[in-house]
C-alpha cells in the first residue's frame, strides 16, 4: 500500500469513527442527553434552603424523562400538602451548545420560565428572563461532598445581583 492510499484509508476510518461519535450528540428524537455533570443530579435529595434569613427543608427527586432528553427535577417543601412545588426539566441544545431549563411551579403558568445556561467547570448558570428583570440560578456540583448547591440571584435595574436563596442538596439513601 503506498503512502497516499494509506493516508486516505486512515482519513476515511477516522471520519467514519467521528461520525459515529457525533450521532449520539444530536438534537431530536434520535439524540440522547447524556451529561457527565447533570447526571449527578439523578436520584432523591434532601434540600436545605436558606431564604430571607431562615432555613427551610424541602425534598427533590430527579429522573430522566422523555426518551432521556431531559432530567426532570421535582421539588417540594415538606408540608402536607406542599406549599411550594416545582417541576424543572433540564436539557441540552447541541446545536447551540447550551443547557436549557423549563421551570414550572405552583405559582402557575404566568410565572413559569425558560432559561438558557452555560457550563463552567462543575457549574451551570441558568438565566431566566422575567418581566421585572433577569433571575439567575447557578447549579454547582461538589463531587468531594456529593452535594449540589443552587444559588439563586435576582438582578437589580443597575445590574448588580442580589441573593435570593441558596439550596443545598444532599443525597438521600
Amino acid at each position: 500500500m503506498d503512502r497516499r492510499h494509506f493516508h486516505l484509508t486512515m482519513f476515511a476510518a477516522m471520519s467514519t469513527s467521528a461520525l459515529g461519535q457525533e450521532s449520539t450528540a444530536i438534537d431530536g428524537p434520535r439524540g440522547r442527553f447524556d451529561d457527565d455533570l447533570i447526571s449527578n443530579l439523578e436520584g432523591r435529595w434532601k434540600i436545605s434552603r436558606q431564604i430571607r434569613g431562615t432555613t427551610v427543608e424541602n425534598s427533590a427527586n430527579a429522573a430522566w424523562v422523555l426518551n432521556h432528553q431531559f432530567l426532570q427535577l421535582h421539588m417540594k417543601d415538606v408540608a402536607s400538602p406542599p406549599k411550594y412545588e416545582a417541576i424543572v426539566l433540564i436539557g441540552y441544545i447541541y446545536s447551540d451548545k447550551q443547557y436549557v431549563a423549563y421551570w414550572t411551579d405552583n405559582f402557575g403558568a404566568k410565572f413559569s420560565a425558560v432559561a438558557k445556561g452555560t457550563r463552567t467547570g462543575n457549574s451551570v448558570e441558568f438565566r431566566f428572563e422575567y418581566h421585572d428583570g433577569p433571575f439567575f440560578n447557578t447549579f454547582t456540583w461538589y463531587p468531594e461532598r456529593k452535594e449540589w448547591v443552587l444559588r439563586m440571584e435576582s438582578q437589580s435595574p443597575s445590574g448588580s445581583r442580589q441573593p435570593f436563596a441558596t439550596d443545598t442538596l444532599s443525597r438521600l439513601p
